[in-house]
């Protein structure tokens, strides 16, 4: 099939062939950079027009994207960008070869181009490379955004997110707190002792979490696999095989629905720590979150979409069945009768799946329904019911509930922790009971990982866990609407 080609994309083209035919390659190897724009802005950023000009510097050569043309007739300001920084270059045609100046009238805005030259300063003060030769190192064949405006199209930014970057600067300095969220966690964990580890993709049984996997097939081994919901069961294992302290930093794939705080695909931070417990965990958390906004942000004191947060230590905690008597007035304390527990679900409104056969189910439903989204300030909540913490421990002072906590930030889950279930007995009949849910309709429940028992079965020491959503931390700690904006490159429908 033809490709068909806009006007300006047919211009570009004809100046693609003039640049061909002048043996003036198009598309360059390599390119030698003296110096980086940042280096230079640091070097001759305090100097004065005449300091420059009585001083004259060395010649530097250094290279970008074309982002603005003035042309002057016999002279013309070229504006280029990389790697985030602003420079100018200033050609004259008496300056340059006369090849160089016919080769700087087939430019256009996006073309990746390099000069040599001094540095100077122009009337307006503005830091600018006098050029002695011009290339064109790479011609654009497609038009760039108008500058002011640029993607304005918000599924337009994330679908080409390569475009997005040369024209946001914002966009751009997410992706750039980002690394150093990841980077100030790893390091952090470093120095604490812990060894980080890369565990399987491709997993044959599912575990770890409640959601729904993606799934495929292994030719060779002629076995179904699922993509990892999560990285627990494994992580667990290496405590058992003696490394006591362990995290892992990871994609996570849950076939689920996509909204402006769910991706499909999404990374997340798993930590382990033998002879710890879900206190242990609670003081990492505050500790790992303040860090991370001390390096990106320089404080503990952060708005996020309007709503002023603090990230000091302490975070708040407070058991889930007092923030359900304090928001809804029912005290679950006294409720042992589950046609009770629905009566009340029914008069509230809170919608029950057909598996939830128990108390516990409908605590946690009164919870999500009607306590999250209070959750402001950051918030530990602690006490989950046993049905829904299939891998956490069992309370001394309550076998119904669960050593486990969630951390909440403005009504939305940042953290799941929790002491470990090292009784092997009790988690093959947490499974076992997981596997009776599956019968009963329950998509999300976990399957019987027989490794995994007999794993405890060797024993595992008493243990703290944890796992951070990093692409939610990412949007708090950058102000992000949406967890899309964290994402290099989310997953999104064809365009029709």
């Amino acid at each position: 099939m033809k490709t068909k080609f806009t006007e300006q994309q047919i211009i570009r083209r004809e100046k693609l062939e003039k640049l061909k035919q002048m043996d003036r390659n198009p598309y360059f190897s390599k390119f030698n950079l003296d110096i980086k724009i940042s280096e230079l802005n640091k070097l001759y950023g305090s100097k004065t027009k005449e300091e420059l000009s009585n001083n004259k510097t060395p010649e530097y050569s250094i290279a970008g994207r074309v982002m603005m043309i003035r042309d002057q007739g016999k002279a013309m300001f070229i504006a280029i960008q990389s790697n985030g920084e602003s420079f100018q270059f200033y050609l004259r045609k008496d300056s340059v070869s006369e090849q160089d100046w016919e080769v700087s009238q087939l430019l256009d805005v996006g073309d990746i181009v390099s000069s040599t030259g001094i540095i100077m300063k122009t009337n307006t003060g503005q830091m600018t490379l006098r050029s002695s030769n011009f290339n064109i190192l790479t011609k654009s064949l497609r038009p760039l955004p108008e500058k002011f405006h640029g993607l304005t199209d918000i599924e337009e930014r994330q679908r080409r997110r390569y475009v997005d970057l040369i024209m946001n600067k914002d966009s751009r300095n997410v992706f750039i707190k980002r690394s150093k969220i990841i980077s100030s966690i790893r390091t952090q964990l470093e120095k604490l002792g812990y060894f980080e580890a890369e565990t399987p993709v491709l997993q044959a049984t599912l575990g770890g979490a409640s959601a729904s996997p993606f799934k495929t097939h292994h030719n060779s081994l002629d076995m179904e696999f699922k993509l990892r919901i999560a990285t627990e069961l494994p992580l667990k294992r290496l405590i058992v095989g003696g490394i006591d302290k362990v995290f892992e930093i990871g994609r996570l794939f849950r076939n689920e629905g996509i909204s402006i705080k769910h991706n499909p695909e999404f990374t997340s931070i798993e930590i382990y720590e033998a002879y710890g417990d879900v206190e242990s965990m609670k003081g990492l958390a505050e500790d790992l979150i303040l860090n991370a906004s001390m390096e990106v942000n320089g404080t503990s004191e952060i708005t996020y979409q309007g709503t002023k947060l603090s990230l000091a230590k302490p975070f708040k905690s407070i058991e889930m069945i007092d923030l359900i008597k304090e928001v809804t007035g029912i005290d679950f304390t006294k409720i042992k009768d589950l046609s009770e527990a629905k009566s009340l679900a029914k008069k509230h409104g809170v919608e029950l799946k057909k598996h939830y056969n128990s108390i516990g189910y409908i605590i946690n439903e009164f919870f999500e329904e009607k306590c999250e989204s209070k959750l402001i300030q950051p918030t530990f909540v602690t006490g989950y019911p046993v049905e829904v913490s299939p891998l956490a421990k069992r309370r001394k002072d309550n076998e119904l509930l669960t050593d486990r906590f969630e951390l909440f930030i403005d009504g939305r889950e940042y953290a799941n922790a929790f002491t470990e279930l090292n009784d092997a007995d009790d988690q093959r009949k947490r499974f076992e009971n997981q596997l009776r849910e599956a019968k009963e309709g329950n998509e999300e429940a976990n399957e019987m990982d027989v490794d995994y028992v007999e794993a405890l079965e060797y024993g595992l020491p008493p243990t703290g866990g944890i796992g951070i959503g990093i692409d939610r931390l990412v949007m708090l700690l950058t102000d992000s609407t949406s967890i899309r904006d964290v994402i290099l490159f989310p997953h999104q429908r064809n365009k029709k």
